[in-house]
């Protein structure tokens, strides 16, 4: 008997790209996350009928009407809850959640802990701008203490939430960060985003040029980036500035420190381990700017998926004797549950 093969058509970025206009103010982040996402999806060989973009409330939110995909443009934080129906409903389909730091962390919070704790099978992209962009710039759960804004006039005095952090928290088994600048790192973070079988955190450092200019210019600025980034490889010494500075773990107080590697001399320099989440805390914790800043993939230690964990209890179920409901009802008036 001949095996019947299926081949995947190769597609093409713009097969990816719909005839909307892309309604973002000039300059926005966005429009480079859009244009590195589609010159993506080639490469994952996926098609975008089995695909599907499911979003929030907020500029990033708007994203669904520009991929040539499946889409849902749904309610304020309740992305994850929408996307976990659409999952178990069709699991052969592939979901990208599209959410800001707004939208995701405050009102959405709740739903985001439980789908990244139940480790659903999809791609969690979080815009991260530090503000309420598409509101007009109030402050969000991740603006710096300090922020002004038309809702902190005088200085936001919350400690802001670190977006990784609470993805590992909440149980994440893949937490990762890239910047929106970054268009030849970031697709290939998306790659490896997309090859974990569950729950890929992504979050995704995004300027907004209205009501958050320059942010993070400090390390994301192109001359100042070899020394204030530091992207991390798995099996790889944590290295950074041209390869002449390093982190080192301490062993004593158990801390991330800075060193000088000369002679490219790597010996004291930690690899990183993609399943330590001691370290990959540690990394997301560096402050800024006595450290760079943690780039790539933080964190991937893999586990069985929510939605395969479902399909084999629907399996389960379905092999066990079904119930005749016809004779249950007429038996009489009274029923032993048993």
């Amino acid at each position: 008997m001949n095996e019947v093969i299926k081949i995947t058509p190769a597609t093409k970025p713009d097969d990816w790209a719909t005839d909307q206009e892309v309604r973002w103010c000039p300059g926005c982040g966005d429009y480079a996350i859009l244009k590195a996402v589609q010159r993506t999806m080639p490469e994952l060989g996926v098609e975008p009928h089995n695909t599907v973009f499911i979003s929030g409330i907020g500029c990033s939110s708007r994203f669904p009407y520009y991929m040539e995909t499946y889409g849902f443009h749904t309610i304020h934080g309740r992305a994850p809850t929408i996307a976990t129906g659409v999952k178990l409903a069709n699991p052969a389909l592939d979901v990208w959640i599209i959410t800001g730091d707004g939208d995701g962390l405050s009102i959405g919070g709740n739903h985001m802990l439980h789908l990244i704790r139940r480790n659903l099978d999809c791609q969690l992209l979080l815009f991260n701008n530090e503000i309420y962009g598409l509101t007009k710039g109030q402050y969000s759960p991740t603006s710096r203490t300090g922020t002004r804004s038309p809702t902190s006039p005088a200085g936001s005095l919350e400690s802001p939430v670190k977006p990784c952090a609470f993805a590992l928290g909440a149980g994440g088994r893949f937490v990762a960060r890239t910047i929106d600048t970054a268009q030849k790192h970031m697709p290939e973070v998306l790659k490896r985003a997309h090859a974990n079988k569950g729950t890929s955190f992504v979050e995704i450092y995004q300027n907004c040029v209205v009501y958050n200019d320059g942010v993070f210019d400090q390390f994301t600025e192109k001359k100042q980036a070899p020394q204030t980034q530091i992207w991390l490889e798995h099996g790889k010494p944590m290295l950074f500035a041209g390869g002449t500075k390093g982190l080192k773990l301490n062993r004593e107080t158990l801390r991330l420190e800075v060193v000088e590697v000369t002679d490219g001399d790597t010996s004291q320099v930690i690899v990183h381990d993609e399943t330590n989440k001691a370290v990959a805390n540690m990394l997301i914790d560096m402050p800024f700017p006595q450290f760079p800043v943690a780039l790539g993939v933080l964190y991937c230690d893999p586990d069985a998926s929510f939605d395969t964990a479902m399909e084999a209890r629907h399996a389960k179920l379905a092999g066990a004797k079904a119930a005749d409901f016809n004779a249950l009802l007429r038996r009489g008036q009274s029923w032993e549950v048993k």
